[in-house]
């Protein structure tokens, strides 16, 4: 193992402009919120090259399930890790969405010692970038309904606007509404609903710009609706891109905060990877490039959805070029997806582990399809056993497959040295660039097929009667060359939650396909994935409070275990 830096030893958070200092950030190039939030200024990003030999970690995991796997945690830790190691190194992430912090996951900072801090202020409004696009989106929304109030000078027929409204709360009582209602004065009756934050097209569009004329650009070219002869109406129609750009100022520019041992994170952006890309801003990640050696990036969820997109759609946008995936597993995860009942899933059982190994296998296969090399990241748990943990990657080193365990929720920067050592071999083997799973060129079906075939293990798709009008008109107006980015259930492989490990035989089913010209894309929605979550019989927040000194309780508190 190379030399490894001590640990830094830190009361709280450093003030934010030490730890712009150390990536080479003055104080006139932030915008600070408070002493250890802060935003950085167009102009610094302007100011730096990005480092030719920076690599780019994209962390993944194997499909998910209701235990969690850490994968947030992991992408901190490693960061840490490689800190520790003596490499410049910054993490970037997505911004929390109060929808799971209120609803069944609760934050989405990390955990125990690998944390991005300060973690109430990051889980909640943090620096207003998600008002910001929710007051953008609902802007456009306005406007279109006045555009029609007023005469309708479009003719855009209220029965064929696709734009709806959006919150940032899981409220399904909101899914489908009417509006306008109650006379004349208040508009045209229609049906429409509303979508949370992270499924808009305006946080799709925030996170793949990377300047403000790029960003006013593609909300020009955002589709709204069809007029009653069935020609598009694009945001650049009604002449108001200036406008709802205009609420994005602020927003546009990355949020420099840090981790528990003080590494840099840049923490922006938010859409979800089940219903849009699944990962931070491209403006993010390509300041990161430019003031580090080693950039940890995450793509939600399992890797089949925010991984694939990020290949497919994220890296051709925004330029980039992961050189190794992470592949976040759980002893929990592989015992979970043999059978195991959540509420067994801390008795120790090897042989279980090793049996649901299936679901990781794919994945670990999938990466390769994209000429990247993986490692898998084996995050423990504390109810994990030593003979599980060993199981695992006895069965893991026999296919051949890169793995190594990682302690970081307990140990931090420490617990995932071994990984990190292991990480940066693998990166200096490797050669070339990724490559795309498709080209974009190709027919819409054949793009859809080919990643529900090759990544999901689909045999073949069911295109529902709205998805097919859908498709008449993507090729009908030149849509039909933008990549897919399908929305789809993060709890299987397959667009139906209840098949675990490695389903097979299985169809696709295709209900509809929304395109989203600003962003650049067309979302195939399949199987029964909402847009608009609902909240279970116990949401988290039942247990989140605020004392008399303003201390928030129940989000995220490093060390739980």
């Amino acid at each position: 193992m190379g030399k490894v830096k001590e640990q830094r030893t830190v009361s709280g958070p450093r003030p934010i402009t030490e730890i712009a200092a150390s990536i080479g950030l003055m104080e006139d190039d932030l915008e600070c919120y408070g002493r250890y939030k802060a935003k950085v200024r167009i102009d610094a990003i302007k100011r730096f090259e990005r480092r030719a030999n920076a690599s780019l970690i994209l962390v993944s995991s194997m499909t998910p399930t209701p235990a969690g796997e850490g994968k947030t945690t992991v992408a901190i830790g490693l960061a840490q890790s490689l800190a520790r190691l003596g490499k410049s190194t910054i993490v970037t992430l997505r911004e929390p969405s109060l929808g799971p912090v209120f609803g069944i996951k609760g934050g989405a900072t990390g955990g125990g010692l690998s944390c991005v801090l300060p973690m109430d202020d990051i889980n909640l409004h943090f620096t207003n970038d998600f008002p910001a696009v929710e007051s953008a989106h609902n802007l456009l929304s306005a406007l279109v309904d006045n555009s029609i109030f007023h005469g309708n000078p479009l003719n855009i027929d209220p029965r064929k606007i696709t734009w709806r409204r959006v919150m940032d709360i899981n409220d399904r009582s909101l899914r489908d509404i009417v509006i306008g209602l109650g006379g004349s004065t208040n508009g045209v009756p229609r049906e429409t609903g509303f979508d949370i934050v992270p499924s808009s097209e305006i946080m799709a569009i925030l996170c793949l710009s990377r300047s403000y004329a790029e960003l006013k650009d593609k909300i020009r070219k955002t589709l709204v609706g069809f007029t009653y002869d069935d020609k598009p109406v694009i945001t650049g129609d009604l002449k108001i891109e200036g406008a709802v750009t205009a609420l994005l100022k602020h927003a546009l520019l990355p949020n420099l905060v840090q981790t528990t041992e003080g590494v840099p994170a840049i923490i922006h952006g938010g859409p979800f990877a089940n219903i849009a890309q699944g990962t931070n801003s491209v403006i993010g990640t390509d300041l990161a490039l430019r003031l580090a050696d080693y950039v940890v990036t995450e793509a939600g969820f399992g890797f089949e959805l925010g991984a694939e997109k990020y290949f497919d759609i994220v890296a051709p946008y925004g330029d980039l070029n992961p050189r190794i995936v992470v592949l976040v597993a759980t002893v929990r995860a592989l015992k979970y997806h043999a059978g195991v009942s959540r509420e067994a899933l801390n008795d120790p059982n090897p042989r279980l582990a090793v049996l649901g190994m299936a679901n990781l296998r794919k994945h670990y296969e999938n990466i390769d399809k994209f000429n990247v090399p993986c490692i898998i990241a084996l995050n423990r748990f504390a109810s994990d056993t030593d003979e599980e943990i060993a199981a695992v990657i006895k069965a893991s080193e026999y296919e051949g497959m890169n793995i190594a365990p990682a302690d970081i929720f307990h140990l931090g920067g420490e617990g995932g040295l071994s990984l990190a050592e292991k990480m940066m071999h693998l990166i200096a083997k490797a050669t070339g660039t990724y490559r795309t799973l498709y080209h974009w060129d190709q027919p819409v079906e054949d793009k859809i097929f080919t990643v529900a075939s090759k990544i999901y293990g689909a045999v073949s798709i069911d295109y529902q009667p709205l998805a097919k009008r859908n498709l008449d008109l993507i090729k009908k107006f030149g849509f039909d060359k933008l990549p897919i980015c399908i929305a789809k259930t993060q709890q299987s492989l397959s667009d139906n939650p209840a098949l675990l490990g490695l389903p097979r035989d299985f169809i696709v089913t295709v209900r509809e396909i929304k395109i989203a010209s600003g962003a650049g894309f067309l979302i195939p929605i399949t199987g029964e994935i909402l847009r608009m979550p609902g909240l279970s019989q116990a949401p988290a927040a039942y247990h989140i409070d605020i004392d008399d000194e303003g201390n928030i309780t129940g989000i995220t508190t490093p060390g739980d275990a």
